[in-house]
């Protein structure tokens, strides 16, 4: 059993966080919602709520074995939380698994953990992403080290499927 963060804030998009959190519950893992943020509740971005297990200023010496980020507008924010990234870096220099989806790349490029890195993401922010020193490739899923990438919700059963085959 793995002990996983997934990382919520408000506008997050709906099957890119609880696909991945049901997907990997059933595979038996601790699969623990972290706030990006001050609050325990947030919205999707059509009003699904979802509660935080944990604040991120709370678990910042949390021994996590991955990270999941999933997309919406989410990222948005998330990227803003000094300890969601503090997070990041850590779980990145330990070489722990870190699993981004559609506009969670922006996180990844505010935690400084892209450059040099193969990713994929939406569309709309690879630019971001290239300018923070990644190599783009439009595929629904990309593997580079520790780091797990895909583009949009269609690409969930690959995203998925890496995830799992990485924490075994």
């Amino acid at each position: 059993m793995k002990k996983i963060a997934i990382f919520v804030q408000n506008n997050y998009n709906e099957v890119e966080l609880w696909v991945p959190y049901y997907r990997l519950l059933e595979e038996g893992h601790d699969v623990i919602l972290v706030a990006s943020g001050k609050e325990r509740e947030y919205k999707s971005k059509v009003g699904l709520p979802v509660e935080a297990d944990l604040l991120s200023f709370e678990c910042l010496d949390e021994d996590f074995d991955a990270i999941v980020i999933p997309g919406g507008y989410a990222p948005d924010k998330m990227r803003l939380d000094a300890s969601t990234l503090k997070i990041i870096r850590k779980a990145n220099s330990e070489g722990k698994i870190i699993a981004a989806i559609c506009h969670a790349g922006w996180v990844l490029v505010s935690a400084n953990v892209i450059k040099g890195k193969k990713f994929t993401c939406y569309p709309s922010i690879k630019d971001d992403m290239i300018n923070a020193g990644g190599q783009y490739f439009d595929e629904e899923v990309v593997l580079d080290g520790n780091l797990i990438t895909s583009r949009m919700p269609r690409d969930l059963p690959a995203f998925c499927r890496e995830i799992v085959k990485a924490l075994k």
